[in-house]
């Protein structure tokens, strides 16, 4: 039996974020994917007009339904936009021990605009802790999980370990918005490690959920969870490089272009 990934995610009507995103990410590594949508968005690839959230029942319907006669391989999160969307996944994460699982703790989109509402903020690490093999913040929403700021490395590794104390979950903060060379950071309860990388002059809708969609594909594979994030990383930076411009100084992957860039290093 095929072993799918599930992405749990809102739906981006540009294709450029959440659950399209994912499950595109999904089938150009190989796997095959299926999605459970959390809520609806209208957008463009520079802002978030409105968001219209799915509510927690039908969000563990949809699962519920799809999980049916499949053999899960593994769970990516995304968007959840409301407590009760995010203590229901957290349900579902718990039953799904044996799978990779990792969540992006989505708070707000670069516009501005809420993807999960606030009052749920602080108890997303609890909800998450021990549900989860990676969870996979940026800046600013590692500075909100960790409770403490974050803008160079020694703030990123700060964060992780905090982040990693409360929840017991391996934590990789992306440092895509650092001053001077961007790095991510990789805490996985005993060891740091460092995944340096070019700053490209793109701003590309939807890196986040590339990355740990990407990941997830990785650790699905069997990878360690340091190679699969340096995988997904390398594969993040290919992506940029043959993304398309979307208007307003925003770029938006295209996939089939990525196609025909250098293959990935072998398994080691």
């Amino acid at each position: 039996m095929v072993r799918m990934l599930i992405t749990i995610a809102g739906w981006d009507p540009t294709g450029g974020a959440g659950a399209l995103l994912d499950l595109r990410v999904f089938e150009r590594l190989g796997r095959t994917g299926r999605g459970v949508l959390t809520a609806v968005t209208a957008q463009s690839a520079t802002a978030v007009a409105g968001v219209w959230p799915v509510p927690a029942a039908a969000v563990t319907a949809q699962f519920e339904r799809l999980s049916e006669g499949l053999e899960i391989g593994g769970i990516k999160v995304g968007m959840l936009a409301t407590a009760a969307n995010l203590r229901a996944v957290a349900r579902l994460l718990g039953r799904m021990e044996g799978r990779p699982r990792v969540v992006d703790p989505i708070l707000r989109s670069s516009s501005g605009a809420a993807l999960l509402e606030k009052k749920a903020w602080p108890r997303l690490l609890d909800a998450f802790a021990g549900r989860a093999e990676l969870l996979t913040p940026n800046l600013g929403e590692a500075a909100v999980l960790a409770g403490c700021r974050v803008r160079d490395a020694a703030g990123m590794k700060e964060a992780a370990a905090r982040i990693f104390a409360r929840s017991g979950v391996a934590c990789l903060v992306k440092g895509g918005h650092l001053e001077g060379r961007p790095a991510d950071v990789l805490f996985d309860g005993r060891d740091y490690a460092e995944f340096s990388h070019p700053r490209e002059a793109r701003s590309v809708h939807g890196t986040g959920c590339f990355l740990s969609s990407a990941i997830l594909c990785y650790l699905a594979e069997g990878r360690p969870l340091k190679e699969a994030c340096g995988l997904a990383v390398f594969r993040v930076g290919q992506a940029i490089r043959a993304a398309l411009p979307a208007g307003q100084g925003r770029w938006i992957f295209d996939l089939s272009r990525e196609r025909g860039r250098t293959p990935l290093p072998p398994r080691a």
